[in-house]
């Protein structure tokens, strides 16, 4: 039988971190749900591509964007600028940055398993 469960980011399971950015995780219910926090001046290209070592990023998420604000463009060409409130699900193939001077946080539900994670 299932039992109930409750965990908070404060005392994460995990944590890594990377150039303007830290990732929080932490497994509940057989998942892992990450927290990113991205800072000024992040941008998926240059603080992860040389953890990832993919041309961008390959890591499909499933996102609550809480706070700051995201540019994302696929490598189809579309862009979305995500902002606190939205929820993003994104496939594999894009770059993303910060937009502004505050920092962007995300809890994602589906891709931070091996997200800034040496390959």
């Amino acid at each position: 039988m299932k039992k109930a469960e409750l965990k908070n980011f404060a005392n994460a399971d995990e944590v890594r971190e990377f150039p303007k950015g830290r990732l929080e995780l932490v497994k509940i219910g057989g998942a892992t749900v990450g927290r990113a926090t991205f800072e000024p001046g992040w941008r998926w290209s240059t603080s992860l591509q040389p953890i990832a070592k993919t041309k961008s990023c390959e890591a499909p998420h499933f996102q609550y964007h809480v706070s700051g604000i995201l540019k994302i463009v696929m490598d189809d060409g579309t862009e979305l600028l995500a902002k606190p409130g939205d929820v993003s699900n994104l496939p594999s193939g894009h770059d993303a940055w910060v937009v502004g001077d505050e920092p962007a946080v995300v809890v994602d539900f589906q891709g931070m398993i091996d997200y800034a994670k040496s390959r």
